[in-house]
Formats: C-alpha cells, sequence, structure tokens
C-alpha cells in the first residue's frame, strides 16, 4: 500500500508524532487534513504546513466526532485514510486524590475517541477503495509503565480493540494497521517525564514517522520500532524483568 496520492486525516496533529506524520505525508504529494482542540495550534500548524487541512475538534466529545465526519466527508469525499493519532499521557499517582473524571481522562482521549472514530468514519471508508485504518498504541501496550497506569491501560485497550477491528474488518476494503511507538523525543517525553528521563533518549520524531510509513508501505499490520518491539518480545517470553526495572522508578522518585 503506497502513501501516495490519498486523502489523509490524522487527528492530534498539531504537535509530536502527528504534526511529523503531516509533515512527511505532504511531501509525497497526498491531501492531508489535521485535527486540534487549539485554534492557534491550529493556525500556527497551517503556517508551517502549506497545504495542510485543519479542523477544530476536540475526541473526548462524541458530538465532536459525528461533526467532525459531516464535515470531512462533506468536504473532502476521497478520504480514505485515517491516522488515530491524538493522545495524551500522564506521570500520575493514584494516590494523590482527583476527581473520577480527571482520573480517566486518558482512556476518554487515548481509548474511546479512536474506538468512537473507528465507529463513526467507518461506513463512509468502506465505501472507499484501499482504506486504511492507523490507531497508534504504545510499547507501554506490552509492558505497563507503573508511573502511568491510566495511560498504560488505554494503549493496551488500543492494541486489543485493534486486534479484533483487523478480524471483523477482514475481506473488506480497510487495511488495519498498529503503530505502537517507544518514547519520542517531543515535548511530552521532556516535560512530563523529564525527572524520570534524565539521561535517556527517545527516538527523534522523524525518525519513527519514516519507519511508521515504510512499515505500512511493506504491508505490516503491526508497527513496532526500536524498544517497542524489545517490550513486545520481552512481554512475551520475561514480562516480569522489565515491569519490574519501571517499577523502580516509582520507588525511586517516591
Amino acid at each position: 500500500m503506497k502513501l501516495e496520492g490519498r486523502t489523509i486525516l490524522i487527528t492530534g496533529g498539531t504537535s509530536g508524532i502527528g504534526f511529523e506524520m503531516a509533515r512527511q505525508l505532504l511531501a509525497r504529494h497526498n491531501t492531508v487534513l489535521i485535527t486540534g482542540r487549539d485554534p492557534q495550534k491550529l493556525e500556527e500548524s497551517k503556517s508551517a504546513l502549506p497545504g495542510v487541512h485543519t479542523f477544530q475538534s476536540d475526541g473526548s466529545k462524541p458530538e465532536d466526532i459525528q461533526s467532525l465526519r459531516q464535515r470531512v466527508t462533506a468536504e473532502f469525499p476521497a478520504c480514505d485514510t485515517l491516522f488515530n493519532n491524538a493522545g495524551i499521557m500522564r506521570n500520575l499517582d493514584i494516590n494523590q486524590p482527583r476527581s473520577l473524571t480527571d482520573v480517566t481522562r486518558e482512556l476518554n482521549i487515548n481509548l474511546n475517541a479512536p474506538v468512537q472514530m473507528v465507529q463513526e468514519f467507518l461506513p463512509h471508508l468502506k465505501s472507499r477503495p484501499n482504506a486504511l485504518i492507523v490507531n497508534v498504541s504504545s510499547g507501554l501496550a506490552f509492558v505497563p509503565f507503573p508511573l502511568s497506569p491510566i495511560y498504560s491501560a488505554s494503549k493496551a485497550g488500543i492494541h486489543a480493540f485493534t486486534r479484533c477491528l483487523r478480524v471483523q474488518l477482514k475481506g473488506s476494503k480497510v487495511a488495519v494497521v498498529e503503530l505502537a511507538p517507544p518514547g519520542v523525543e517531543t515535548k511530552l517525553f521532556r516535560g512530563e517525564f523529564e525527572k524520570e528521563m534524565k539521561g535517556q533518549k527517545g527516538m527523534p520524531v522523524d525518525v519513527l514517522v519514516r519507519k511508521a510509513i515504510a512499515g505500512i508501505e511493506a504491508g505490516k499490520t503491526e508497527i513496532r520500532p526500536g524498544l517497542s518491539n524489545v517490550l513486545y518480545l520481552m512481554s512475551r517470553f520475561a514480562p516480569s524483568l522489565p515491569f519490574g526495572q519501571m517499577a523502580k522508578m516509582v520507588h525511586a522518585t517516591s
């Protein structure tokens, strides 16, 4: 499957992986649409990426997802690719008090929203030849990170959902791919986890995106670059080892 000449919708496209994905896919002569919640960031992305099309949308709100589908399919009926990329990751201590709504924010944005996006856009995608859904999970879908329990749970959920979706869509015109990034050099990696990740390097975001595109074009259904593949293999053959190493980070910072 060539990622050229397609019409591609990327959620969370104003920063990090989503922004770089948009940049590289534009260079490959695709029509690229990105979503974001912040109007200012959408304008900045439009200035930085001439040719990109922007849609303000909050994936945590089902009504925004419905409106997004209506607008995208009306303005870009050739849309044939959905990248469910938007997500948040927090350094979250369950011992600390917080509201019930706040504690599940990552589930709403990282898991519920992609599921709802697929549900809403699937009828349209099934009408397109050679359609594609890419769900972005994480290496932490295979080995959870105790400092980010809700994020880890959300990404494990996306991994399971994507596997099931692929089976249910077998024989249709829609291919289903999971991209499980390792730690990537983004503002999030150097912000929320600066103290814990001191001295550790993430994968450069441009490298991650190149590997993702190459994997999709090679026909891979699960793309696990770098450390993500290590975590996947260790989760199968020595699951307690990587989890034990990450658990030490909790005690070191408590």
